[in-house]
């Protein structure tokens, strides 16, 4: 395993070898100079190595693979030449946007290939795809089934990224990404990037990969800095709804985001604040894309102060003004903690994490603390608490 203290850090995009055009389309996309990850993972992308990039969420992660992406695209090859696959949908359209703005200058073609979303697909979902463009962002299930129908050509790729990959090799994404990866050419460069990154996707990526840079941080380095987090010991299940009251009750917090660990709590949950007069919205796998898209869209732009979710927006999903994170349910996983929480306190901003744990849960908290190396703290009283 590559040592991180061994690896150049290039502090400037001035220095990176970046054309022009990408320079000034980073810059007006308003960074300024690059984070931990970018100064070590852009270069090595650039010169073609594969990667496996673990790095908090909120530290600019996803710039890290579209920069040089960018990068190594030839503007005169009217070709798919690289290919960015995300687990959701949100996270695809996230990421499109996220390209998009970096390309404002470059003026690559880049498509987005997600299911459920006529906006971009006719009712066919094929022919409006556009098939000469440079750049591919899509979910796996649709770009496999647009390579299985050879809409997608696959043959002149020059580097696949997977972002939160532990989360597809580790899942049912898994198979599809094999069956993906029989198109995909042998010399093809391959970076994988997540903020969690275990044993089994380390093993998983021998399959596929060359003799990849790791650029790797331990659990206990993991939990983000400038996330407070808390937990408030509630005697039974069903107690936890008046907690939550009584959270709004006394204290002022900002835009928040409430997890649940299904569909069925997440529809209850929505429909009690709603009798309480609260403004609030859900997203869940059971909704429509064009719905999911409306409420990610009205709680980026501070229409609903209160989002209620499922883990369908655990990872990558960056909505900025988001300070506090309510882990309703403590998740399934314990891989998944610092996703849900890594959603307050982006960019080095103040966030806040609270966890409701009754008394069957106290031995799970104990050991997310003991897997991240973390404390979670109980609940202060709300006097003592700065929002």
């Amino acid at each position: 395993m590559n040592n991180n203290d061994n690896l150049e850090k290039i502090t400037s995009f001035d220095d990176m070898e970046l054309n022009d055009n990408l320079l000034r389309g980073i810059y007006a996309y308003g960074f300024e100079s690059p984070s931990t990850i970018q100064q070590l993972s852009i270069k090595p992308i650039q010169k073609g190595r594969d990667i496996i990039a673990q790095a908090q969420s909120g530290t600019g992660k996803t710039a890290a693979y579209l920069i040089p992406t960018l990068s190594i695209i030839d503007k005169r090859q009217h070709v798919p030449q690289a290919l960015i696959l995300a687990p959701t949908r949100e996270l695809a359209i996230q990421i499109y946007n996220n390209a998009t703005g970096l390309n404002t200058y470059t003026k690559f073609d880049i498509g987005l290939l997600i299911g459920g979303n006529d906006h971009y697909f006719n009712e066919n979902g094929e022919k409006s795809f556009r098939e000469d463009c440079q750049l591919i962002i899509g979910t796996p299930g649709k770009v496999f089934y647009m390579m299985n129908k050879h809409y997608l050509r696959s043959s002149s790729l020059k580097i696949v990224c997977l972002d939160e990959a532990d989360e597809m090799l580790n899942s049912c994404f898994k198979d599809q990404l094999y069956e993906i990866f029989r198109f995909i050419p042998n010399h093809t460069q391959i970076c994988i990037f997540s903020a969690t990154i275990t044993d089994e996707t380390l093993d998983l990526t021998t399959k596929f990969m060359n003799n990849p840079l790791k650029i790797l941080v331990k659990n206990e380095e993991l939990t983000l800095e400038g996330i407070d987090q808390f937990y408030i010991n509630v005697d039974e299940e069903q107690f936890k709804f008046e907690v939550l009251a009584d959270l709004y009750r006394y204290l002022s917090i900002n835009q928040t985001i409430i997890y649940c660990n299904s569909k069925k709590k997440c529809q209850q949950i929505h429909h009690r604040l709603e009798q309480n007069n609260f403004t609030v919205s859900s997203i869940h796998s059971d909704m429509s894309q064009q719905e999911r898209n409306n409420v990610i869209q009205k709680f980026r732009i501070g229409g609903v102060r209160i989002l209620l979710a499922t883990d369908i927006i655990a990872r990558g999903i960056d909505v900025q003004q988001v300070s506090t994170v309510i882990n309703f349910d403590l998740p399934l996983k314990k891989e998944i903690y610092i996703h849900r929480i890594g959603r307050s306190g982006r960019y080095g901003r103040k966030g806040m994490a609270i966890n409701f744990v009754t008394k069957n849960d106290f031995s799970y908290l104990k050991q997310i603390e003991s897997f991240y190396a973390t404390s979670i703290e109980p609940f202060p009283e709300p006097s003592s608490l700065k929002f």
